[in-house]
């Protein structure tokens, strides 16, 4: 019959058992404090590319990006507050709070136009156009970390993904999956019909007067009845280069 363990095999197994979690406890320490001390050397090394290249990071966007990149793999945010070493340094923490001013009074001053959903490449050109006279270039990158500072005025002022364009919405307007649908399908010709929405996305003309209706009260869409086919037209200017609609045709 076999013999159980006595109290002092049991005891010898827990001395065991404690040695080799206090023997675990110090190789994460160790590989903790490694990572640390591996961290800060990074970071440090980090400080001296910035101050070697500093011009580069502020006039050259491409070079810019990697800047941040290079950033984020270590842990630290520049945009994170216009004080402190990396403000004083590179001061892109200032040029970053003013991309965001400039790029909320373009989505202010388009909104009438387009409902709050603006193209993020036709705001980057309205920008660049803002910024003729400024030393800096921008790039489509620090358009969209300027926008992800704005996210603290709440509701609105984000990067959304239609088909392979991103627009940025600066209005709380939630657009669901049959919206999204339309505005990838508008993405071609600036507009799209019902009759073309029946008859590519397989939907009931109730369907897709009901999503119209909510687009067109949300003031992402304008209707065009000028044309001799009568066949009516929603324009979508956040996807559409053109300006305004097509008008009658002759």
């Amino acid at each position: 019959m076999r013999r159980r363990p006595g109290i002092g095999g049991l005891q010898t197994a827990a001395a065991a058992r404690d040695q080799y979690r206090l023997l675990g406890e110090n190789v994460a320490k160790i590989r903790t404090d490694l990572m640390k001390e591996q961290l800060t050397t990074f970071r440090t090394q980090l400080e001296d590319f910035a101050r070697k290249h500093k011009n580069d990071i502020r006039k050259n966007p491409a070079f810019r990006s990697q800047f941040h990149n290079m950033c984020t793999k270590v842990g630290v945010d520049p945009l994170a507050s216009n004080k402190g070493f990396w403000a004083e340094l590179l001061g892109i923490g200032d040029f970053y709070y003013e991309l965001g001013v400039q790029i909320v009074d373009i989505c202010l001053a388009t909104r009438p136009h387009n409902g709050g959903l603006i193209n993020l490449q036709e705001l980057c050109n309205l920008l660049r156009q803002r910024r003729k006279s400024d030393r800096e270039a921008v790039s489509e990158d620090d358009c969209l970390r300027a926008i992800s500072k704005l996210k603290v005025l709440g509701n609105g002022y984000e990067v959304i993904s239609v088909g392979k364009r991103k627009l940025v919405r600066s209005v709380p307007t939630e657009l669901n999956k049959d919206h999204n649908e339309i505005l990838e399908l508008a993405q071609a010709q600036g507009f799209v019909t019902v009759d073309e929405v029946e008859r590519r996305l397989s939907w009931t003309t109730g369907r897709a007067i009901d999503a119209f209706d909510t687009l067109l009260d949300e003031g992402l869409a304008m209707i065009d009845d000028g044309h001799k086919d009568g066949i009516r037209r929603y324009w979508f200017p956040c996807v559409s280069s053109i300006s305004t609609p097509g008008g009658a045709d002759t």
